[in-house]
This record gives structure tokens, sequence and C-alpha cells, in this order.
């Protein structure tokens, strides 16, 4: 087993703390049970890097390279300082997140195509000009993420296009959604309770088995072909001033 910082090195049990990793090449690079403490990572190539339940507490990653990299039950939030992690200007397309722990993690004109979490805490994550699209050749413009049983509680997701993304059974409790473009997104399961949902757009968006509390349909930019279920239906209207009898039935002959 290489201790050294290489492309396709694998680390096991490595402590590395208050360094700078500039310019270096790790593609592939394994780190297994590792812990990593103010460690900036500046144009470093992480493609296809595995990490796998580590610790990177106070880490800062700066036009780096993470396409196609795994992370599974890694903690990346440091508790004691309340300091979450630093992704800036950096590609984390189509990178896996598994059972991670990003609170309070910053993603700053970070490029996010094809991105998959599952389980993964985003609780107060900010998303500052991230995008989630790509262009293919020179007119399309596709637009991919899969966030299913996430928190994104107190999130800052405002202006963000997910259009037609998975998002289902993921937590999305007083997070700042306005002006974000869900549209034709699958919302099952989801918790929007209190969130900030002013000017988003939900039309065609999959609302079945959601926590629609403090939902206005009023407030949405557009909610045409939303997807609700009957038992939804009753919040719905109460939130937007209308008086529900749910006791009656039609009774017109």
């Amino acid at each position: 087993m290489t201790t050294r910082l290489e492309a396709g090195a694998r680390l096991e049990g490595v402590t590395l703390a208050r360094t700078e990793i500039s310019h270096q090449d790790l593609t592939d690079i394994v780190l297994v049970g590792c812990e990593l403490e103010d460690v900036v990572f500046s144009g470093t190539e992480l493609r296809g890097a595995k990490l796998s339940r580590c610790r990177l507490l106070r880490c800062r990653f700066q036009h780096s390279d993470l396409r196609e990299a795994t992370l599974e039950d890694c903690v990346l939030y440091d508790a004691a300082n309340q300091t979450g992690p630093a992704f800036s200007f950096s590609k984390l397309e189509d990178a896996k997140l598994r059972r991670c722990d990003l609170t309070h993690a910053k993603f700053e004109g970070c490029e996010l195509h094809g991105i998959d979490a599952e389980d993964c805490n985003f609780l107060g994550a900010e998303f500052h000009r991230a995008s989630f699209s790509r262009l293919f050749g020179r007119k399309e413009e596709r637009v991919l993420a899969r966030f299913v049983g996430c928190n994104f509680e107190l999130a800052s997701l405002s202006n963000v296009r997910l259009t037609g993304c998975e998002l289902a059974r993921s937590r999305f409790r007083e997070a700042d959604l306005f002006g974000a473009d869900l549209a034709g997104a699958d919302l099952k399961g989801v918790d929007l309770s209190q969130a900030i949902t002013d000017d988003a757009q939900l039309a065609g968006a999959d609302l079945r088995g959601a926590e629609v509390n403090g939902l206005d349909l009023r407030r949405l930019a557009a909610y045409e072909g939303l997807k609700v279920n009957a038992a939804q239906q009753w919040r719905l209207l109460t939130a937007m001033g209308v008086e529900v009898d749910a006791g009656e039935g039609d009774r017109t002959p």
C-alpha cells in the first residue's frame, strides 16, 4: 500500500492536515478511512476518485475536477466549528454521493450536471450560481441531477434549474427555493414545509405524497399540470383562501 498522493494510489487510514494540493494529478485515487483537515485542493485533478468512510474537515476545493468521483459514508462537516466544505468553481459532473454529511456546504459556481446523491445531508447548503445543465452541441441544453432521500433543510437553492430532475423523498423544510425551476421534477414524498417557493416553476411536477404545508399556488410562477393526490388538495385549496368542507360530498342532483 502506497502512502504517496498520486494518480491511481490507494491510501487507507492516512492523516493529512494544513496543506495545499495544487494542480496535482490525483485521477482515480482511492482513500479509505482517511482524515483530512484544513486541506486545500487548488486546480487538483480528482476525476474518478473514490472516497469511503473519510473525514474531510474544513476542506476547500477550488477549480478542481471531481467528475465521476464517488464519496460514500464521508463526513465533510466540522460540527465543532459548524463549518462545511467549500467547493468553488469546481466540476462535480456525474459524481456519486452516498450517505455523506455536507452540512453547510458551499457550491459556488460549480458544474453539477449528472450529480447523483442518496441519503445525504445538505442542511443549510448553498448552491450559488451552481449549474445542473450541460450543452450538447450548439443549442441543446439538458438538465440532469438526482437527489433521493436527501436533507435540504434551510438550504439556499434560489433560482436553481432542476427541471425534470429526480428529488423524491428529499426534505426541503424552510429551504429557499425562490425562483427555482422544478418544472416536471419528481417531487414525490418530498417535504416542502414552510419552504420559500415564490416565483418557483412547478408546472408538470409530481408532488404526490409530498408535505405541502405552507405552499401557496398563487405565489408560484407556474403550476399547470402539477400532480397531487386527493388528500393534498384540501391543504392547497385552503392555502389559497378556499373554504373546503371535507366532510360533505357533492349532493347536487
